[in-house]
């Protein structure tokens, strides 16, 4: 390869790398009904018994699925539609119908983790549905892996003039999750590109 290809080829990878990030908007509001409805099956499913989704491998055919009971938090490792997940998710009083549902969905949206985190307003607890996303589609050869987080509120946040969450209504600091900084989507919807699925 000569000199002049080579750097063809390094500014073709920088450009599309550059646009791939710039992305993750336009693949919300492409896919918005389906990322919707994952977050409210969860949030209904989860309302009933506390748990996690996480797919452990890159062809998403391996699912961890977390379930919190009184005393343990239990964490099972299956391949997608195994008999005993489902047997597993009927032992701890899961909603097999939502789960699978769930499962399928995020197998379909190349969605890695699900979750209900808290957050604190001052001393006021609150959550939000935390969606990690690792689509082929945003991933490039030789350039480093990037999860795509997306974060549901339950009601409207405050932003800057940048898009920046922030903490509250008086604007005055950018609100961190996860140690990232989130940008608006809609008022109740945001993201970031992160290096960590969780």
């Amino acid at each position: 390869m000569n000199r002049r290809s080579f750097y063809i080829y390094i500014l073709t990878t920088l450009i599309l790398t550059s646009c791939t990030s710039l992305n993750i908007t336009n693949y919300y509001h492409k896919h918005h009904h389906t990322l919707d409805g994952l977050a409210q099956v969860y949030s209904e499913a989860w309302h009933s018994h506390r748990f996690s989704i996480e797919f452990t491998d890159r062809s998403f055919d391996h699912v961890s699925l977390e379930f919190d009971t009184d005393t343990l938090t239990y964490i099972y490792e299956f391949a997608v539609g195994e008999p005993r997940m489902q047997d597993s998710i009927l032992k701890y009083g899961y909603d097999t119908a939502a789960i699978n549902n769930l499962i399928f969905n995020m197998q379909s949206m190349e969605c890695t983790w699900i979750n209900d985190l808290d957050y604190y307003t001052d001393t006021t607890r609150h959550s939000l549905i935390y969606i990690s996303l690792w689509p082929k589609a945003f991933n490039l050869p030789f350039v480093n892996k990037k999860y795509y987080i997306l974060t549901y509120f339950s009601q409207p946040q405050y932003f800057d003039a940048d898009g920046n969450l922030m903490t509250g209504h008086r604007l005055r600091r950018i609100r961190k999750i996860n140690g990232e900084t989130f940008k608006k989507i809609n008022d109740k919807v945001c993201y970031t590109i992160s290096s960590e699925f969780r």
